[in-house]
């Protein structure tokens, strides 16, 4: 079988490369933070701004949903402009936003500086990986690079909840805003100096339309994704869904029919591109799935505090630092990508496995699994984002960084909705008829009524125990079919550099 490893090499990155990585890992690990910077903030923001029920929502998801709706369109438009040029604009656009939410007087305005964050989350996140693809061209530095950049994305999430719990407790919540403001401005200062210029000689004019096609796709099915876990089936979410997935029949119609796509075709005939999007999207699928369950068993089975619950999930991301290297490692020395990729999906199952073994009483189990979980994933991401970039002209790399990116946005939404789902109807099932209606709903609910029924916590706990060994299960033989989908669909597939075309204006005579 053949080595995936790249046929041709480039010259390789020096001082100057490694040392503008460094400067584009913060933003990148500011713009996952703030997926999760709001978790212990948002009391202190309701007591302050006092927001409405649908405000305080809006406050904590609308800088998940502009990001996902963006990606795509910020991707395209790097390519177009310039990723260094979209960079800065994004890193000034993401401090001024963090500026003005950190000082915000009203729920109104911390809505819209979120939502601004989440446009300049949208510039950063592709614009990173499309430079990081410009900046490393030989393929071994190029893998090292990104399994740094995968390992940072994981870690961010895993973070951004402990730090907002920390400075909240010691500060105002306005704090969580400021962090990311002395990072802005280190990448305002350094990036012009270390970074490169990355563009598409040849773009195209911008396709305008789809834009809105692209929002129209992903912002419905990412909301009822979101929704279904906590509210269930409800024929609104299922509606919304439902539309959204008309939108991406007809986004992607209009990719493959314009003469100047915002997508171009051409990347899914590169060999391993299209596997490298599905794998990405099913990797997110079961670490996001998983953490829908194990926050809540911290919190509302052990009984924990947030900041508590906080700390104990920091530890199974201890080991994550160390699974991108390793498998990079193994590919370089010859190993087929196709196996390190299978193993790590292999790993998550057994990630999985574990969690379903959980009881009641299960800390250390539960965190194992988390661990076990995260260094499968973070296994596959780094090999298959490597694949999916090696094999994508350097010109379209945005455009390639923001699908892999956009695909991961979906797994995490399907996966909290798939496996949630299971959950819950597992609970609800194992709740007996007698108990208050709003037992019924969630565990929460349950213990917030169960001092009127006697043994109802109890039960209860045990309830969303079964749901989420249900869960894991499902999980598990998901990704042990990921992983023999990775061992078939990526077998022989190499990492060939593809030959950039020259420019109009040098083609020789």
């Amino acid at each position: 079988m053949t080595n995936p490893t790249s046929t041709s090499a480039g010259p390789l990155a020096g001082r100057r490369e490694w040392t503008a990585l460094t400067v584009l890992m913060l933003p990148l690990l500011l713009v996952s933070m703030d997926v999760s910077v709001l978790y212990f903030a948002i009391p202190s923001i309701s007591a302050d701004l006092e927001p409405s029920g649908t405000q305080q929502l809006w406050i904590f998801d609308i800088y998940a949903f502009v990001l996902a709706g963006l990606l795509m369109t910020m991707g395209s438009l790097g390519d177009r402009i310039g990723h260094r040029r979209l960079l800065v604009i994004g890193a000034a656009a993401f401090g001024a936003a963090s500026l003005v939410a950190a000082y915000a007087n009203s729920a109104e305005t911390l809505i819209a500086a979120r939502a601004v964050l989440g446009i300049g989350g949208a510039t950063l996140m592709p614009s990173t990986m499309a430079l990081l693809r410009t900046m490393f061209t030989d393929p071994g530095q190029r893998a090292k690079a990104i399994g740094l950049w995968s390992g940072v994305m994981t870690a961010g999430i895993a973070l951004g909840s402990v730090m907002s719990g920390v400075l909240v407790e010691h500060f105002w919540w306005g704090s969580v805003f400021l962090v990311n403001l002395p990072a802005m401005a280190l990448l305002l200062l350094l990036g012009p100096l270390l970074l490169p210029e990355s563009r598409n000689p040849s773009p195209g004019r911008f396709d305008w339309l789809s834009v809105p096609l692209s929002m129209a796709a992903v912002l419905p099915v990412i909301y009822g994704l979101k929704e279904i876990p906590s509210e269930g089936w409800n024929v609104l979410y299922v509606l919304s869904i439902t539309v959204g997935l008309l939108f991406a029949a007809l986004f992607v119609h209009r990719q493959r029919t314009t003469a100047s796509a915002m997508i171009d075709p051409a990347l899914f005939r590169n060999r391993g591109f299209a596997p490298s999007v599905a794998l990405n999207l099913v990797s997110a699928f079961g670490i996001l799935g998983s953490a829908y369950f194990t926050t809540q068993y911290l919190q509302s089975v052990l009984g924990k505090s947030a900041l508590e619950s906080a700390l104990w999930a920091l530890l199974p991301s201890v080991p994550i630092g160390a699974a991108a290297p390793i498998a990079t490692a193994l590919v370089q020395k010859g190993v087929n990508r196709a196996y390190v990729v299978t193993a790590g999906f292999a790993i998550s199952a057994c990630g999985f496995a574990l969690l379903a073994l959980a009881g009641t009483d299960s800390m250390w189990l539960v965190l194992v699994s988390c661990a076990v979980l995260a260094v499968g994933g973070v296994t596959v991401m780094s090999q298959i984002m490597d694949l999916a970039m090696g094999t994508a002209p350097v010109e379209r790399a945005g455009t390639a960084s923001s699908l892999m990116e956009t695909g991961a946005e979906f797994g995490g939404a399907l996966g909290m909705a798939v496996l949630g789902s299971i959950g819950t109807a597992v609970y609800r099932h194992d709740i007996p008829s007698s108990a208050p209606d709003v037992a019924h709903e969630t565990l929460g609910g349950a213990l917030a009524v169960a001092d009127q029924v006697p043994g109802l916590a109890t039960v209860a706990r045990e309830a969303f125990t079964h749901g989420m060994q249900g869960a894991a299960i499902a999980g598990a033989v998901l990704l042990a079919g990921a992983a023999v989908l990775a061992a078939v669909t990526l077998r022989g597939v190499e990492v060939r550099e593809p030959v950039k075309e020259p420019e109009p204006d040098k083609v020789p005579a």
